[in-house]
């Protein structure tokens, strides 16, 4: 089995890192290169740059803070926010980006990814999917940061973005993100049975038995968390050390 991946999450806002709970309420906790070149000691996996008001205020991604952190972390860095064109694809990665993440301008342009599939390669095209819970129980796409609903099935647009060349899902749940109590099992669950490129579990982790949770009861291939490394409620360390323990593959430092 491959290792299971551990990803800080840094939220990007005006060149500070941010966090919120669902969506709102942002607060500041740091510099991004600073915090990056944190998690790279820890021994993470990867680490995601998002630009969480690039799409809303119509700006590029902060090309700047990229290439600062580019010379400073050894590990992939997926970069997305206000990436709308082959241009901010292309910009991106030149800055530094191992990766980059579309949301918003791929669900108003799917031929978006896979053009960028067909010049850079299928490993460099993240598509974010931002979803909630409808009442009848299926999961709805939200963009802009969860300011637009499209009434879109979340689980349908994962299965076009694979079929379009995207390389790897990162889902978020917008019910779960910030609120620590655990990862969207369900749909997380309902997306990795429908495609088969890796899916990145984001949203709602709060302790050390959810990262066990997503990987035991869900097939990702990689969890993503924000506050809890922030804050330094955890470490990446600890992470994969209780994993190694319940026998979860894991790349140790």
């Amino acid at each position: 089995m491959l290792a299971k991946r551990i990803i800080p999450c840094l939220d990007v806002r005006e060149g500070k890192v941010v966090k919120g709970i669902n969506f709102v309420g942002i607060k500041e906790v740091g510099d991004p290169v600073e915090c990056a070149a944190e998690y790279d000691a820890q021994g993470a996996d990867e680490i995601v740059f998002l630009d969480i008001t690039a799409s809303h205020e119509g700006r590029g991604t902060m090309l700047d803070v990229v290439r600062r952190t580019a010379k400073k972390v050894f590990v992939p860095l997926t970069v997305g926010g206000g990436i709308r064109t082959i241009d901010d694809f292309r910009d991106t990665l030149r800055a530094g980006a191992d990766k980059v993440s579309v949301n918003s301008a791929a669900v108003k342009n799917p031929q978006l990814i896979r053009e960028a599939a067909d010049i850079f390669g299928c490993q460099c095209v993240v598509v974010a999917i931002d979803a909630k819970k409808c009442p009848d129980g299926h999961y709805t796409v939200v963009i802009n940061g969860g300011r637009i609903d499209m009434g879109i099935d979340a689980v349908e647009w994962a299965k076009k973005a694979e079929e379009l060349g995207a390389g790897e899902i990162l889902l978020t749940s917008m019910d779960t993100d910030g609120v620590k109590g655990g990862f969207d099992l369900d749909m997380l669950n309902a997306v990795c049975s429908a495609v088969k490129i890796p899916v990145i579990a984001s949203g709602g982790c709060g302790a050390l038995e959810h990262f066990t949770d997503v990987f035991e009861k869900t097939g990702a291939a990689a969890a993503l968390a924000a506050s809890l490394f922030h804050y330094k409620e955890l470490t990446v360390g600890q992470v994969k050390s209780e994993l190694k323990k319940h026998n979860i593959p894991v790349r140790m430092v």
